[in-house]
């Protein structure tokens, strides 16, 4: 059932792994929102309206029209986004201690390891002005380790934290890019079956296609430009 929303929630978006998360959230709830989109490969993420918003000059953030007390609230981090939105609608993240507990570890399981190491694995793998041996076989170790604890986690259960949440949407972007991290996802094969399982949802369908043409026309490992921007951490000359 739709949450009751008088004004869309703003999504200050880019289709990423992270950015998927919120779209992907924002479905499953039956949220109404409006996508304002941060092209990253241009220095969007730069501009003075939007590091109002998100001052660490990442993508997602939000701005809810009808937060607490009926006044508007910004938040950054798709972490902290996606536990607001679970405690707004009362979906996807439990409202006991115990069941949050559960889902709050393996949320920052993702925003502490499992994110910035299949990250680092993508840059060294693909961005890299110089392949680094050192450096590729470090991330895509790490990775390979990371996803031998979720498989060995899904060994006996559909999902991480027990019913379907918002663990899983935090860690299903990276994850179905296994191939760019350098991994074989036949040694998984419980994780196989949940990336299965999750992007069957249709609501994860609709989440990762927002926007999906966008990601498809940009090739960040071929533009230099985007690459100084993203990696430089300034705005595009």
């Amino acid at each position: 059932m739709a949450q009751v929303q008088a004004s869309p929630i703003e999504l200050y978006y880019w289709p990423t792994p992270n950015g998927w998360k919120i779209a992907i959230m924002l479905e499953e709830c039956g949220l109404p929102y409006e996508v304002k989109l941060v092209n990253i490969g241009k220095g969007d993420q730069f501009k003075p309206d939007f590091l109002a918003i998100s001052p660490n000059n990442k993508i997602p953030a939000i701005i809810d029209p009808d937060g607490p007390d009926g006044r508007p609230l910004s938040v950054f981090e798709s972490g902290a986004i996606l536990q607001y939105l679970g405690r707004k609608t009362g979906q996807f993240y439990p409202a006991d201690e115990r069941g949050r507990v559960e889902v709050d570890q393996w949320l920052f399981w993702q925003m502490g390891g499992l994110g910035p190491m299949a990250g680092q694995a993508h840059h060294f793998r693909t961005y890299a002005p110089e392949k680094i041996p050192y450096a590729i076989e470090r991330y895509t170790n790490e990775v390979h380790r990371l996803y031998g604890v979720m498989n060995t986690r899904l060994k006996d259960r559909d999902y991480l934290a027990g019913a379907y949440s918002i663990a899983d949407m935090a860690c299903l972007g990276w994850s179905k890019l296994w191939e760019r991290q350098g991994q074989h996802i036949e040694e998984f094969p419980h994780l196989k079956a949940w990336l299965a399982r999750v992007l069957a949802r249709p609501a994860v369908q609709r989440g990762l296609a927002v926007n999906a043409e966008e990601r498809a026309k940009s090739d960040i490992s071929k533009d230099k430009d985007a690459q100084a921007v993203l990696f430089g951490q300034r705005a595009r000359p």
